[in-house]
């Protein structure tokens, strides 16, 4: 009997070797949840998935169900996003998305708005210069953390809600006091957590700014270089907390020296 086949529109975030020749993709599929199928040859030069199912690229799919793992039949290639490829700025910029959106889909776990989110990051990333691509990582991670149901308070402090980024506030301080573990910025006035790191009051404005402009606004007005690198180590420091793990991709920006 035929297995079963569906179609599958997807960004692809990961590929794994598989035997001599085959590939394991991890893919983010239109509806938000994560697929894990098997190209089979994809390694080798004169398949016709080597180059349909590079990373980052958004694809249409025909798979196959199977046992354990589904069976990649036919790929179209939608959109390849050359321009996160085409140097390593763009590519070290767009590494952590992927991993992200690795992390936060699941089988069988709708979230649409993933899709959206990383499918928009890529587009406009690939289309503006090294600094606007670390800016759009950056706020594609916030809003990804959104999406995902654990958003930053980085307006208000967590314990008692008052604003830590009004004028007034702002300017008796140079920081704010930052826990990942309790969810975002706190005041003076309440109590310092153990985990508490101290944010600089630009640092904050501008992950502020990212978590809640359009992609479109970022690229046109991107913060400077040294603030996006403060908001990722804030991000990591996020993904440890509530993710439950390090992005490898974050770490190898912060000490590449591409930037």
């Amino acid at each position: 009997m035929a297995c079963a086949t569906y179609p599958l529109r997807a960004l692809v975030l990961r590929k794994t070797k598989l035997g001599e020749s085959d590939l394991i993709v991890t893919l983010l599929a239109e509806n938000g949840c994560q697929v894990r199928a098997v190209a089979k040859g994809a390694r080798k030069p004169s398949s016709p998935f080597s180059s349909r199912l590079e990373l980052f690229s958004e694809v249409d799919l025909l798979v196959a169900c199977g046992k354990s793992l589904d069976i990649v039949k036919e790929a179209r290639l939608v959109n390849a996003y050359r321009g996160l490829t085409s140097d390593m700025e763009h590519a070290a910029a767009a590494a952590p998305m992927a991993d992200l959106a690795s992390r936060l889909c699941q089988p069988g776990l709708e979230s649409p708005k993933l899709f959206a989110l990383f499918s928009s990051a890529f587009s406009h990333a690939q289309s503006c210069d090294a600094q606007g691509a670390l800016a759009v990582c950056a706020a594609s991670l916030l809003k990804a953390f959104s999406f995902a149901g654990f958003r930053p308070s980085l307006r208000h402090c967590v314990s008692c809600g008052a604003s830590v980024l009004s004028d007034d506030a702002a300017s008796e301080r140079s920081c704010v006091s930052f826990s990942a573990a309790e969810g975002g910025a706190a005041c003076p006035s309440c109590l310092l957590f153990s985990d508490t790191v101290q944010v600089p009051v630009e640092v904050l404005k501008w992950a502020d700014f990212l978590l809640m402009s359009t992609f479109d606004d970022i690229v046109q007005t991107p913060p400077p270089v040294r603030v996006v690198f403060e908001v990722l180590h804030l991000c990591q420091l996020w993904v440890r907390e509530h993710v439950g793990t390090r992005l490898k991709s974050l770490e190898f920006l912060f000490v590449c020296g591409l930037f």
